[in-house]
């Protein structure tokens, strides 16, 4: 059964940020700190289903203290970048994989599942409306937030009748000025980001408010993230912060490059699944496994491992230096950033950026 194209109202603001004060903003625009001059909202009614969707200026939201969300936490986002291309067009990285996985964590809890078409036309509406604010400069790019929460007002616990779904827009920076950075980690083994059974593989708000205390913790031991272990035994490596992880065994071109299974308690993230992908391009034999603390302390000590980095939206790809726990500390191969991440971290950008051909169709050109 084909669902019915979801209509969209287009506002567009009548007084959008001068081009002079745009320019200065993309010049430095850091990451989060600045907003388009747009966002979309769609909103669902039990009932009703999906109606109301506009493409509107960016403006504060109205909340009665007895909305849902503030309550019972029914919130969960997406996040992705559209890209300045050669050419001066634009085009946003594999959209309808942020849409499938966007579905998947409504599901998980209890809320509505917005059609994939319509979470890839209300991007393509609001990065269409505002590409002036889409930098043009080495890995500079529009981070894209799609989101949705609970709308309804009430205390009584159950799924709510009402939700809104939004999407807004920030110009982001290069994630690394001045070159790529390894980081430190802290495997955290008093505090765990999932259960099986729980909301895991969900990106919901949730998650992110219980990770922060163990990100404090890492802070507090001087490092820069901390790494998930598994809630059962506290030694299998899951993820770091809000990145997957991937393990480099052996050197060149036999290198083997590896990631933790997903196993439900994981994040199931886009960048992941691409380079698997990548990985494979490049010649590389790639594995989904189960890696412990262990295996990558002794990979680490006799070389076998040779070089760690996490992956995500917003930095693409992240080395891993070094690693602390309470039991010992380690370093990951010579601390700086290895040859096989960074030649993974390359392509990927040419990809994004169009510097090198998408031979997957993984770009969404808009207009």
């Amino acid at each position: 059964m084909t669902t019915p194209r979801i209509a969209f109202d287009l506002k567009p603001s009548a007084h959008p940020l001068p081009a002079a004060e745009r320019e200065a903003i993309l010049a430095n625009p850091g990451f989060g700190r600045h907003f388009t001059d747009h966002m979309v909202t769609i909103r669902w009614t039990e009932g009703r289903g999906w109606h109301d969707a506009q493409l509107r200026p960016y403006a504060p939201l109205e909340m009665d203290p007895a909305n849902m969300t503030l309550h019972y936490a029914q919130s969960i986002f997406e996040g992705l970048k559209a890209y300045r291309q050669p050419d001066g067009g634009v085009a946003t990285f594999r959209p309808e994989e942020n849409a499938r996985r966007f579905q998947r964590s409504a599901r998980r809890m209890a809320m509505p599942e917005l059609p994939v078409e319509t979470f890839v036309e209300a991007i393509d509406l609001l990065v269409g409306q505002d590409r002036a604010w889409v930098p043009g400069e080495g890995e500079q790019s529009l981070y894209l937030r799609p989101f949705m929460f609970a709308n309804e007002v009430g205390l009584g616990v159950r799924p709510a009748g009402e939700y809104l779904f939004m999407v807004i827009a920030s110009p982001a920076g290069a994630y690394f000025a001045g070159g790529v950075k390894p980081v430190t980690v802290w495997l955290s083994e008093e505090y765990v980001r999932a259960a099986p059974g729980g909301t895991g593989e969900a990106k919901c708000a949730g998650n992110y408010a219980a990770s922060l205390v163990a990100q404090a913790e890492a802070a507090r031991q001087g490092c820069d993230q901390v790494v998930w272990l598994d809630a059962v035994e506290r030694r299998w490596i899951e993820e770091m912060g809000g990145m997957n992880l991937y393990f480099v065994r052996g050197t060149g071109p036999d290198a083997v490059i590896e990631t933790p299974e997903l196993t439900g308690t994981l994040l199931p993230g886009i960048t992941r699944l691409s380079l698997l992908q990548v990985a494979e391009d490049l010649g590389h034999r790639t594995a989904e496994v189960r890696i412990s603390t262990d295996d990558w302390r002794a990979g680490n000590a006799d070389g076998s491992l040779s070089e760690v980095f996490a992956c995500g939206t917003a930095a693409v790809i992240t080395p891993v230096g070094a690693v602390k726990s309470r039991r010992a500390s380690w370093t990951v191969g010579s601390g700086e950033p290895g040859p096989v991440t960074l030649r993974l971290r390359e392509r990927l950008l040419a990809i994004q950026t169009g510097r090198a051909e998408d031979t997957h169709g993984w770009m969404h050109r808009i207009g």
